[in-house]
Order: structure tokens, then C-alpha cells, then sequence
């Protein structure tokens, strides 16, 4: 993205003036840099100076150095990085949130294709020992097959030349920073191989003196550390000083807003001419930037318009009209799709696009080689993109080390040993007292040199005395170990921390608690340390939607050793609108980043694993969490296999109660049978009784029926008997009422 800005520079002018801040920079900087290559030389064991050195082999002293700076600054070191720092992007706006996460994870990815752990380690390392420790933030246009990649690098802050009137922890309000070292001609090709013609013509280092910006310090140690200024200039080959030159400068934008789909971005001036030109279409009153959709949509109300006249058409035929009447009709009740284009000034003009013009700061980007310009370039950051891990900061750009203020501990502990094998020394070498010119002293010192040998002499000439050394106070040998406890003290090291099991409680819970308190003091380092990735992170960004405009996959490891894959800037195809969508796309929004508070330093592995075990066990959050906390390298594996075992488990359980539901049913049927045999049974009872019974019945019935017939022919006798007698005469009759009342 190019930009306009204000106060250009001609590259002479400019290559004059970052030479002039340099020597600027370089002069005030001298004392902090003697300082600090001191501090460096000393961790490494350059303790002793020249004139002390010469001094304690004079006096028959060793000039032993006791290095207690090195393993503290390492303890304190590993205690900062022992974990990779978790990032956090927060969007500005609601239509980031899905974008966020993938912004989170390109940070860790940048973190990775860095080697961010070694990056870090050696900022962490610079921070302690130097006072500073640099991370550059940079785009490398090389890697992913030369698609480019932003990555970290650390850089050696004696490298590193600020303006001396800065106040700022990460030097915000700098004027100019400055990146410069030297580069063989090779060196700087392979840098920078577009540039390779001006690099062959810049002026190279004229003489043998090369500067490698580090001054030159009283600390010896007869070779035995090398620094890049040791190696000196290697023959046949030509030097030259490379200047990067960082400064910011005014840049004009337009700040755009469309009221119609509440886009915001910001235009460059040398961009806005061609953005008012741009064509956008007004279709039945809604306003499309995009021409594909513009189209699509034309395409939708044409096919809907073409609908409604061929309604409208078979209304009208169906009523008497004519086919040429029909189309007329049809044509002015339905009218033309109101589609019109126009360009953004138009836009504007109508109040449609908000257009402020504002000024902005950018960091612009100056490299030079030797005395040529190389080139010069506006990055989209408004930050410095070298970022400063700042240890004791003073208010200038020259801050304090640790180990400039644990100096003295560490020369008083070298100077007591060296008193205390001196004594030893003493100790072990009896000095004798000889009278002068009893014994003859090459005789002498050649037989008491000798074990179990006599050596006479004359009492009268005076007797040899051997003197003893006065012993060391006990208090001496304490006084070291206090010193040495302070240095660890000092850098925010106790003895448990660093498994001294002397120091640590009896017990276990004990143990954890003061692991964690002891973390406390660290965690004043480990904010530096933070505010520095989060500005990391904050120059990352933007530099990210500038590289990385089309599509990009890549791949994260997790903690927990899985692999999560992303893809931004994906384009795809709407098969039914046409429209083309893009998915993750990194280019747009603005984000808000954080580093999650102690992610990177040590935690209690089994404590933090009993912490989740006991919320597993009482249901608050499930076995993959657990699982995550521990040293379990396949996962993923465990948790598949955990899946089958359960589905099993289930599928068991299921059948076990399909079995026992079956043999209840079972039992439940075997029951219902022998009570229905039972019923038959009594069924069959009741049958052959009811027929018993209904036979029975019918004899009954019959007899009745026979006894009424014999009754009616006895009745029908006796009547017919009566009748006979009865008719004769009245007197016949009278006698008959009387024998039928006897």
C-alpha cells in the first residue's frame, strides 16, 4: 500500500542525515555501550581486570573466577520462557468476531515459523544481562515460496542506536531509530539481492579498523570467550556499514464512510483519485458497490419483471384485448427496472459516502548501504517495529542490568575465594624461620622438600622455627554463600525454585504455595516481557493484512500436541446468488491484543493436575481438559480409543438390559401360559358341567311337559266322566254335586 507523505526527502539529503544521526547516536550511547559489553563480557566470566589480574599473580594469588551470574541469569532465564506465550485478539467491531480467533492463531503461527522460543529466549537473555533485549517484527517476502511470511527476530542491542531524548518504555516518542552493523559485500547480497548493482558500488570500510559498535573494555579472561569484534576483519573480503533507519512521518488519508453498508476504511491521497472514479449501480433504490452482485441482481428483478408481464399478458388476452394492445398495456403497468449507475464523487456528492481528510503517523522505513540508498518504503504500522524489552528503565533509551547491580556480589565472592585458596595454599607449604647463616639454604630447602629425611644442625647457631598461618574465620566461608544467595535473591530466585530440597516444606500442599509465591517477584519480569509481545503482536497485525492478501493456509501445533488447520482469505462461489464471499478475510477490521497473563511462565505440573482431576471428578469440565494438562503425547489417540471403550460399554450395557427385559418377558409369558391352561382347564370344567346341568334341565323340562300331559288327560277324563253323568237328569245332577262336595 503506497502512501503520500509530507516532507519528502531527497536520498542524498537522506543518506547525509541518517549518517549525521548516527554519529549523533553512536557518541551518546558510549557510556551505556561500554557498560553493557562490560555486563556481558562479566556473565561470561571476564571478571577480573588487567591491573587485577597482574596484581593477585604478584602476590601468589589465583585470580579465580566463581561464575554465580551465569547460572542465575539462566535459572531466571528458563523461568520466563518456560511456556509459549498464549495471544488474544479482540475485534473493534462486531463483524470481526469470526475473524478473531484467526488472527490469534497466525500470531502463534508467526511465533512458530520463528523460532519464537530461541527469539525470546535471547531478548530474555539481553534483558538481564544487557539491560535491553529487541524484537524485530518483519515482513520476509522470501519464505512460503515466496508468497512472504511476518516473523520475529531478535536483535543485538548494541545494534541498536535511539534518539537520546526519548522517554518512552518502548520508545514511542523516539525522533529515529537506527539499525546498524556490518555486512560483508556477500553478506549484504544475499540480504538484500534485488539491491545486488547498488551494493556492489557503495563505498566499502576503508582501512583495517572495522567497528563492530561494541567499545572496548578493561575485562580479561585470555581468550576465552569470543565476541564478533574478537574475530576482527577477514582477509580478502570487503566490509560495508549497513544503516536500517526507522522515523515517522505525516501521511494524508481520506477516511471514508458508507452510510448505505457501514463500511469504514481509510484511503492513501495518492489512492483517493482513483477510489471517487470507482463505478457503483443504484438498483430500485439500493446502492451495490460490487459488479458481480450488481449483475446478480439485475439478473433476479429482470427475471421477476419478465414474470409479472407475462401475467399481466395472458390477463389482458384472457379479456378481449389484442396481442400488440396486451404488450402495450402490459409494458406501462409494468415498468423497467430502475437501474442506474454512477461513479463514488457522485456518491458523495449526495451524502451517500462521508469523506473526512485527516493526518496520520506511519513508521517509514529508510536502508542504506555504505554511502548508497538503497530504498525507502511506508509500513502500515504507526509503531516502531523494533520493540524494546526494557529491564530497569531509566527514562532514556539506556536502561540498568541486572547484572550491572549484582556486580559487586560477584567480585566479592571471586575476591574471597582467591583469599580463602591462598590461605590454603599457605597452609599447605609450612614457611620456616631460619637463622641467618646457620644453614646453608639450597641444602636446606633441597632435604625439607624431601619426606622422611633428618636434617641436622648446630643449636648453638640457632634453631629453624616454622610459622603457621592464623585461620580463617568461619564467619568468611559464610559470608560467600550469603553473597551468593543474594545474587540469586536479587534476580527473583529463591532456593526452593531452583530444587534445593533443604528449603522446601514438609509438605506437599506447603510446597505448592510457596512455589507459587515465590513466582511473585518474577512476574514483574514476565510484565515487561508481556507489554513487549502484545506490542509485538500489535505491529504483526497490520503487516499481516498488507502481506497476506490471498489465500493462505496454515497449520498451528496446540499445546496439547494437535494440529488445527486455518484458511484465510478463502474465496468462494454462491452457486445459487453467484456471489463471491470471502471467508476469514484478514485484510479488514482492526484487532485489540493481549498476551494471557503467565502463560509463559513455569506452572506445578502435578499440582495444576490434581486442580483439574478434582473438577473432572465433580463434573465441571471433562476428560480431554484433563487430558491436556498431562505429559500424554497421543492425545488424540487416547481419546478415541476412550470413545470406543465407552461405546462399548454402552452397547453392553444395552444389551445387558435388552437380556434382562427379554427374560422378564419371557418369565411373564411362561406365567400367562399356565394360567391359561389353568382357565381352560376350569373353562373345560365349567363346560362339561353346563352340559350336566343343561341336560338335566331338559329332563326336568321334559317331565314337566309329560306330567302336564298326563294331568290333562286325567282332567280331560274326569271331565268327560262328569259330563256323562251329569246329562241324565236334574236329580242325577243334584246327586253328583253331592258326591263331589263328599
Amino acid at each position: 500500500m503506497a502512501y503520500s507523505k509530507k516532507g519528502e526527502k531527497s536520498s542524498s539529503k537522506l543518506v547525509n542525515e541518517t549518517l549525521e544521526l548516527f554519529d549523533t547516536y553512536s557518541s551518546k550511547r558510549d557510556n551505556w555501550a561500554m557498560q553493557a559489553k562490560e555486563d556481558k563480557e562479566f556473565r561470561l566470566g571476564k571478571q577480573w581486570t588487567a591491573a587485577q589480574r597482574d596484581t593477585l599473580i604478584s602476590r601468589g594469588q589465583a585470580p579465580i573466577v566463581i561464575n554465580r551470574v551465569h547460572p542465575a541469569v539462566e535459572a531466571a532465564k528458563a523461568m520466563l520462557t518456560s511456556n509459549r506465550p498464549s495471544f488474544r485478539c479482540a475485534p473493534r467491531e462486531d463483524s470481526d468476531n469470526k475473524v478473531a480467533q484467526v488472527m490469534s492463531s497466525l500470531l502463534t503461527y508467526m511465533y512458530d515459523i520463528s523460532d519464537g522460543r530461541t527469539v525470546i529466549r535471547q531478548a530474555v537473555d539481553d534483558y538481564y544481562v544487557m539491560g535491553v533485549g529487541y524484537i524485530l517484527v518483519y515482513q520476509d517476502p522470501m519464505m512460503d515460496m515466496g508468497k512472504g511470511e511476518v516473523c520475529i527476530h531478535d536483535v543485538d542491542p548494541l545494534d541498536v542506536y535511539v534518539d537520546p531524548n526519548s522517554r518512552h518504555k518502548l520508545f514511542d516518542d523516539a525522533e529515529n531509530i537506527i539499525i546498524s552493523k556490518l555486512f560483508t559485500k556477500d553478506q549484504a547480497k544475499k540480504l538484500y539481492p534485488m539491491y545486488s548493482a547498488k551494493i556492489d558500488n557503495a563505498d566499502s570500510d576503508a582501512g583495517n579498523k572495522v567497528d563492530f559498535n561494541a567499545p572496548f573494555t578493561e575485562r580479561e579472561d585470555d581468550g576465552e570467550t569470543t565476541f564478533p569484534e574478537d574475530v576482527g576483519r577477514v582477509n580478502n573480503q570487503e566490509y560495508i556499514r549497513g544503516y536500517e533507519r526507522y522515523y515517522k512521518v505525516d501521511v494524508d488519508e481520506y477516511r471514508t464512510f458508507e452510510t448505505f453498508s457501514g463500511k469504514e476504511e481509510l484511503i492513501p491521497e495518492n489512492e483517493y483519485m482513483a477510489y471517487l472514479q470507482q463505478s457503483a449501480w443504484e438498483i430500485g433504490g439500493q446502492i451495490i458497490t460490487d459488479l458481480d452482485k450488481a449483475k446478480q441482481l439485475i439478473m433476479q428483478l429482470e427475471q421477476q419483471r419478465q414474470a409479472s408481464l407475462k401475467m399481466k399478458m395472458q390477463e389482458l388476452l384472457q379479456s378481449g384485448y389484442t396481442q400488440e394492445e396486451a404488450m402495450t398495456i402490459a409494458e406501462n403497468e409494468v415498468p423497467q427496472i430502475p437501474a442506474d449507475q454512477a461513479t463514488y464523487q457522485e456518491l458523495i456528492e449526495r451524502q451517500l459516502i462521508q469523506i473526512v481528510k485527516i493526518t496520520t503517523k506511519k513508521v517509514k522505513q529508510c536502508v542504506i548501504m555504505g554511502e548508497t540508498h538503497l530504498y525507502s518504503r511506508i509500513m502500515p504500522i504507526e509503531h516502531y517495529p523494533l520493540v524494546p524489552i526494557m529491564n530497569i528503565h531509566t527514562r532514556t533509551p539506556y536502561p540498568m542490568s541486572d547484572v550491572r547491580l549484582i556486580k559487586g556480589l560477584q567480585e566479592y565472592i571471586n575476591k574471597t575465594r582467591s583469599l580463602i585458596i591462598a590461605h590454603a595454599t599457605t597452609s599447605t607449604n609450612t614457611k620456616i624461620l631460619v637463622p641467618e647463616g646457620s644453614v646453608d639454604m639450597k641444602d636446606f630447602e633441597e632435604k625439607w622438600a624431601q619426606p622422611g629425611v633428618a636434617i641436622p644442625y648446630d643449636p648453638t647457631d640457632g634453631a629453624p622455627m616454622p610459622v603457621q598461618p592464623t585461620p580463617l574465620p568461619n564467619e568468611l566461608y559464610q559470608n560467600e554463600t550469603t553473597a551468593k544467595n543474594d545474587i540469586d535473591h536479587a534476580l527473583g530466585l529463591y532456593e526452593m525454585m531452583m530444587g534445593n530440597s533443604q528449603a522446601a516444606p514438609q509438605t506437599y500442599k506447603a510446597t505448592i504455595s510457596i512455589d507459587e509465591f515465590g513466582q511473585r517477584k518474577m512476574k514483574s519480569k514476565l510484565a515487561d516481557v508481556e507489554s513487549a509481545l502484545v506490542r509485538a503482536g500489535q505491529i504483526a497485525i497490520p503487516l499481516m493484512q498488507q502481506l497476506y492478501t490471498s489465500q493462505k493456509i496454515f497449520r498451528v501445533i496446540q499445546p496439547n500436541n494437535s494440529m488445527s488447520e486455518y484458511i484465510v482469505n478463502k474465496r468462494l462461489v454462491d452457486d445459487k446468488t453467484g456471489e463471491i464471499e470471502v471467508i476469514n478475510d484478514i485484510t479488514v477490521g482492526k484487532y485489540d491484543v493481549i498476551v494471557v497473563s503467565g502463560s509463559t511462565l513455569p506452572s506445578n505440573r502435578y499440582a495444576e493436575l490434581e486442580f483439574y482431576m478434582d473438577a473432572y471428578q465433580k463434573g465441571l469440565i471433562d476428560r480431554q481438559e484433563v487430558l491436556k494438562k498431562t505429559e500424554v503425547f497421543d492425545m488424540e489417540g487416547v481419546m478415541q480409543r476412550i470413545d470406543m471403550i465407552a461405546q462399548l460399554q454402552q452397547q453392553l450395557e444395552q444389551s445387558t438390559e435388552e437380556n434382562k427385559r427379554l427374560k422378564g418377558d419371557l418369565q411373564t409369558r411362561d406365567r400367562e401360559a399356565v394360567n391359561l391352561r389353568k382357565k381352560v382347564e376350569v373353562e373345560k370344567f365349567k363346560g362339561d358341567l353346563d352340559q350336566i346341568s343343561n341336560k338335566a334341565k331338559a329332563a326336568g323340562t321334559l317331565y314337566d311337559k309329560r306330567l302336564d300331559d298326563s294331568l290333562a288327560t286325567v282332567k280331560q277324563g274326569i271331565k268327560d266322566a262328569t259330563s256323562k253323568i251329569s246329562s241324565p237328569s236334574s236329580g242325577g245332577k243334584k246327586e253328583a254335586a253331592k258326591r263331589r262336595k263328599k
